[in-house]
């Protein structure tokens, strides 16, 4: 379905009202327990059920876009637009009373991250983005990203078990933060990759890993990135889409540098 307005400012001022009044049922949740064993140790809790109900309802009612949420699916991520939702990404932080959990909401038209909404409940952020910038933190802009180099950043990193296997197995990622750590020494693992990919649009990390394929994972940040004058693409180089199955989003200089670490290290499957 087209929208009604083809003002992506607008429709995203409407998603952020959308996600205001989601924040208080996010919050209240904290330390919630399992409701869903999902695949592996992961797992949605009653939260994440309720806020992607809430906000898939809204958001439609409020943009006539349809939605496709992390628990409950809906509109195909290929539609010529359409919302995509990670209620509570860092369900794992948010059930154990981390703070570093968010709500990530993503505009793709026809597979293009065209707007990117990040909140970050319990340390008081929120940011926005449409294609061609700025990035927008608290309503404030943000200058765009300036090249940098690697050993003067941080650099964000997924979570996982050395002994893990799949298509980026947990020796080739031991390899791959090895080698990382040989040019920076500042990795850090969040637990939240929505997170890691905003905190690089707004310039705290220089680089973020993503071995994950989710795309409401993703949306969110690829649009903020981008909109912050950062590169993102999958970890063999090629531009990210909405089926791409890993993420590398950084600062110019940075990613650059990421990029030849990852060349260097060899191939996931030779691990």
């Amino acid at each position: 379905m087209e929208p009604r307005s083809p003002d992506l400012a607008a429709l995203v001022a409407e998603a952020a009202v959308v996600l205001d009044d989601a924040t208080d049922l996010f919050l209240k949740g904290h330390r919630a327990d399992s409701a869903v064993r999902k695949k592996g140790n992961d797992f949605a809790t009653e939260i994440d059920l309720a806020i992607e109900r809430q906000v898939v309802d809204a958001l439609v009612a409020a943009t006539g876009i349809g939605v496709h949420g992390e628990e409950f699916g809906g509109t195909a991520f290929d539609a010529p637009w359409v919302w995509v939702l990670d209620p509570v990404d860092g369900t794992i932080n948010y059930a154990a009373g981390s703070p570093l959990a968010a709500m990530l909401l993503g505009l793709l038209h026809r597979g293009e991250p065209v707007a990117g909404l990040t909140w970050l409940p319990f340390i008081g952020e929120r940011y926005t983005a449409v294609a061609g910038g700025p990035l927008i933190k608290n309503g404030m802009p943000q200058p765009p990203l300036s090249r940098t180099e690697l050993a003067a950043t941080l650099v964000g990193v997924g979570s996982f078990s050395a002994d893990s296997r799949g298509r980026f197995p947990g020796r080739y990622r031991v390899a791959l933060l090895e080698n990382l750590s040989r040019v920076s020494s500042r990795l850090r693992m969040h637990g939240s990759t929505g997170i890691d990919l905003v905190y690089v649009a707004d310039g705290i990390l220089g680089g973020a890993i993503s071995f994950g394929s989710h795309v409401w994972d993703h949306a969110a940040g690829a649009a903020l990135v981008r909109a912050a004058g950062g590169i993102v693409t999958d970890l063999t180089g090629a531009s990210w889409t909405p089926t791409s199955q890993s993420m590398l989003a950084a600062a110019p200089g940075v990613h650059a540098e990421i990029s030849e670490i990852l060349h260097r290290t060899g191939q996931p499957e030779d691990y």
